[in-house]
């Protein structure tokens, strides 16, 4: 026997092991979502989309929905643009503190969730803000926007500052060249934080539960319906439409992300997918 096969070969089935059971939940979603019977068991009963159907005639359900994409797209946009500033300043410029700093900026992404939403929900009731859609932009905006600054500071950081310097010598404005040079050739990293983005939102669950106050989100309405059993079916076909907007969502991020990678001639270090 080579050696180092056996290595190599127990490796890929403990991967296929590993992926099974991390997926496999995830694939029964759309095999329950499409079927007829309200127990969720084999075998199974029948095809319908009936709970599709329902799903979308839920008036709690469609204001869940509402507010979810409310939140997402505003966070989105709020971390993005925080995360473009953060990038443009940690990969242009040196000034005292800047490991320090952008690690602060960064902690959230390593801090417990439930941390974070503790720490906001007594800051906020504290200085009397109430709960409400705005509270959670705020939270949401936090914790995204680490994501943001890993994506942006990649396509910053591969840019050539030689482009930057030639719109100077043509007689661009900072501005100018920022807008006209800069801006352009990293837009695919910010359509890339921008989705990402959305998609931490949309899916996020403990800081929506602590900080939105009697407004529904997806998540908590979800959490909300699962002790009645006759709603699993229908939190079934809507958890497969989020599965699958997800995928959506970050597989066009990628996308993104490679393909700015590649307009600049950077190299590829790995990405989400």
């Amino acid at each position: 026997m080579r050696p180092g096969a056996f290595d190599g070969s127990g490796l890929r089935i403990y991967t296929i092991l590993y992926l099974l059971f991390l997926y496999a939940p995830i694939a029964l979603l759309p095999i329950f979502a499409f079927n007829s019977g309200t127990i969720i068991a084999f075998p199974l009963q029948g095809f319908t989309t009936g709970w599709f159907t329902q799903m979308w005639e839920n008036a709690t359900l469609r204001r869940a929905l509402a507010n979810s994409l409310t939140i997402a797209v505003s966070s989105a946009i709020l971390a993005t643009c925080l995360g473009i500033f953060a990038a443009r300043a940690s990969t242009r410029f040196e000034f005292p503190g800047k490991g320090g700093i952008m690690g602060l900026i960064m902690v959230p992404m390593v801090l417990p969730e439930i941390i974070v939403a503790m720490s906001l929900l007594v800051v906020l009731l504290g200085v009397g803000v109430n709960l409400s859609i705005l509270t959670v932009i705020v939270g949401h905006t936090l914790i995204c926007m680490p994501y943001g600054i890993a994506i942006l500071s990649t396509a910053f950081s591969t840019l050539d500052k030689s482009l930057e310097e030639a719109a100077y010598d043509l007689g661009e404005t900072k501005w100018g060249a920022f807008r006209l040079v800069t801006l352009p050739l990293v837009m695919p990293g910010i359509i890339s934080s921008l989705l990402i983005s959305f998609t931490i939102s949309l899916d996020e669950f403990i800081i929506a539960f602590f900080l939105s106050g009697n407004e529904p989100t997806l998540p908590t309405y979800i959490f909300s319906q699962l002790r009645f059993p006759k709603q699993i079916p229908t939190i079934m076909a809507l958890g497969t439409v989020l599965v699958a907007l997800s995928i959506v969502l970050l597989a066009a991020g990628e996308y993104f992300r490679r393909r700015g990678i590649a307009k600049i001639g950077g190299k590829d270090t790995g990405g989400f997918l």
